[in-house]
């Protein structure tokens, strides 16, 4: 059985600014995947799966946004960011932007779905 949450109007339109911001973020580096710098995907030696990244982060983010879908977009974002930091950490690069990316995601998961994270 399905309950559902009533949550105040304070806490909705924090988590839809916040949702707002995080797919703004990700649609800005996916069209920098695409047409900005796709030579950093290179150095990475990502540059045969550039599309493809871009591609999923712009899905990702769009499933993110939306309430009916929020929750597989924060499936999926998490398995991206979890990407990001591992790349970032075998890069010898600093992971605090893509973790508190992360934790945001996860805080307007929580703020939207109280009942996210209840296993019973």
């Amino acid at each position: 059985m399905m309950s559902t949450t009533k949550i105040s109007k304070t806490r909705e339109i924090v988590a839809w600014v916040i949702a707002g911001l995080l797919t703004a973020l990700y649609l800005y580096s996916a069209s920098g995947k695409l047409f900005l710098h796709p030579e950093q995907m290179e150095q990475m030696k990502l540059g045969d799966w550039r599309i493809i990244i871009a591609l999923g982060e712009i899905g990702s983010a769009l499933l993110f946004l939306f309430p009916k879908t929020n929750k597989f977009g924060t499936l999926l974002l998490s398995a991206y960011m979890g990407g990001a930091i591992i790349l970032h950490m075998t890069g010898a690069i600093s992971i605090m932007m893509p973790s508190v990316v992360l934790i945001l995601v996860w805080v307007v998961a929580f703020l939207r779905n109280p009942n996210f994270y209840n296993f019973k």
